[in-house]
């Protein structure tokens, strides 16, 4: 089976408007996904990007009409000043990767992780919202709690291999030698993947 190395933070708008084609795109083509939650902040570090608030005014403009556009055709609700961004995406990427580990529905607790930050107002640095956020998926954080501890250390690794692979923002996507940056670029992948 052909896998996609999917490199993506939980603190990402770009993430959370990019919905779950990722997920319909791989199962079109018979694909599997390795979800990678990383810190982003480390890795414009290493990349010399700058933070969101340290860009050029145009720049941060053009971000905000961007995703304004964005999830007007997406139909999605976006804060764009949302209450607890930046939080610290540690808990949660720990809670999928744990998830995703055990084989569970990574995508969809994702996916909740990222409305809450951009659509509910919610801390995912919060202990009951990740609980919340696992319950929703059909997990039990109690039961997880050994694993996400655990996770914690794959979280930091996953952050070294993104930058390692070139992965200079989010969501990014890797397959074969190929790579792709952000979710404008999935109608991309979907063409590499049925070529």
């Amino acid at each position: 089976m052909r896998r996609i190395t999917y490199y993506f933070s939980v603190l990402s708008p770009f993430t959370y408007l990019a919905g779950d084609r990722l997920e319909r795109i791989a199962a079109r083509h018979g694909a599997g996904i390795d979800y990678r939650p990383m810190d982003i902040m480390k890795v414009f570090a290493a990349m010399g990007t700058p933070p969101v608030p340290q860009r050029h005014p145009a720049r941060q403009e053009y971000r905000a009409q961007d995703l304004r556009r964005l999830a007007a055709r997406a139909g999605m609700a976006l804060n764009l000043r949302p209450a607890h961004w930046p939080t610290d995406a540690a808990p949660a990427s720990a809670a999928v990767i744990a998830v995703a580990d055990k084989g569970g529905d990574a995508g969809a607790l994702a996916r909740r992780f990222l409305a809450e930050v951009w659509a509910n107002e919610r801390d995912i640095a919060e202990p009951e919202v990740v609980a919340e956020a696992l319950a929703g998926v059909g997990e039990d954080a109690a039961s997880l709690a050994s694993a996400i501890e655990t996770a914690a250390a794959a979280y930091a690794r996953n952050t070294e291999a993104a930058i390692a692979d070139g992965a200079f923002g989010a969501p990014f996507y890797i397959i074969e030698d190929q790579r792709f940056w952000g979710a404008d670029r999935l109608d991309d992948l979907d063409w590499w993947l049925g070529r």
